[in-house]
């Protein structure tokens, strides 16, 4: 899903403490207004997002699932439909519901891939075990994964100047896209269902996440036979969760609670294997004959 870089907030306050002797000798106080004002992402919409959507919508109707039926024009006006001329701050995940009836989606069973806080590892893991199947490979996530978007309400086009944060507002137009599209995707799942998460993290399992608070509450015990709970750590820790500790036990509950069958592992040896393509010289990743050279 699309990222912001976490470190927006920190560069604008040691810009200001940096800049309060100038700010001070000169009287430029708009510069540190600025900065204490409430903040607006860099980045506006991504620049030539027709295009990149259009081109993705091509390309998966073409190569990627062939066999699908879709009108990439008529997904693309529905999607313009639903952000233009809207504030920026007022796109409600219902407002894509008809582009979401243009492009509908079932999956096998059994390929289910849930994931929170692991995005870095979840595309090697995805890659590594074919038959499973995530967000990002629904038609929705593949047009616009790691796209930006917003509008103005008194303008005809998005807006490429800048876009709010994510956490600034309620219905933010792509945090209402995503939640509509992972809505769709947990009602979806059927069969033995997975879900990987992030054990160097406190709450790995967060209420307040995709995962937490949109996934979870809409997958269906009826439909789905088994949760699979993968936990993985980074290498290098920190080994903060466990399927026996921290927020594990909390989504274990909540599962037991709904219905679900459930089983948990946090010593995937897939998973070790993929972070160890990345650090093969981490003790972790020494195998048996590294261990006991023969001589």
């Amino acid at each position: 899903m699309p990222l912001h870089d976490p470190k927006y907030n920190k560069n604008c306050q040691i810009f200001a403490i940096s800049s309060v002797k100038v700010l001070i000798s000169t009287g430029l106080l708009v510069l540190f207004m600025m900065c204490a004002a409430p903040l607006r992402a860099h980045l506006g919409t991504t620049p030539n997002i027709k295009h990149i959507v259009m081109g993705r919508c091509f390309n998966y109707v073409t190569l990627v699932n062939p066999g699908g039926r879709f009108d990439c024009e008529e997904i693309w006006r529905a999607f313009e439909e639903a952000v233009l001329r809207q504030a920026s701050c007022e796109v409600a995940a219902e407002h894509y519901r008809r582009m979401f009836r243009a492009m509908p989606q079932t999956g096998t069973c059994d390929r289910f891939l849930l994931w929170s806080k692991t995005r870095k590892l979840i595309q090697d893991y995805a890659a590594v075990a074919r038959h499973l199947w995530t967000l990002e490979d629904t038609l929705a996530g593949y047009m616009f994964n790691d796209l930006i978007w917003c509008s103005q309400q008194e303008d005809s086009d998005f807006d490429f100047g800048s876009c709010p944060e994510w956490s600034a507002c309620l219905h933010h137009p792509v945090h209402s896209l995503w939640r509509q599209a992972s809505k769709n995707f947990a009602e979806m799942a059927c069969g033995n269902v997975t879900v990987l998460l992030n054990g160097s993290i406190e709450k790995a399992f967060n209420r307040n996440s995709m995962f937490g608070s949109v996934e979870l509450d809409n997958l269906n015990p009826q439909r789905v036979n088994y949760v699979n709970i993968k936990v993985v750590s980074n290498l290098d820790g920190p080994f903060i969760e466990s399927c026996g500790r921290g927020s594990i036990a909390d989504l274990i509950h909540i599962l037991q609670a709904r219905g679900f069958r459930w089983t948990c592992s946090d010593n995937d040896r897939i998973l070790t294997m993929l972070q160890c393509v990345h650090k093969p010289e981490h003790r972790a990743c020494r195998t048996c004959a590294d261990a006991h050279p023969v001589n």
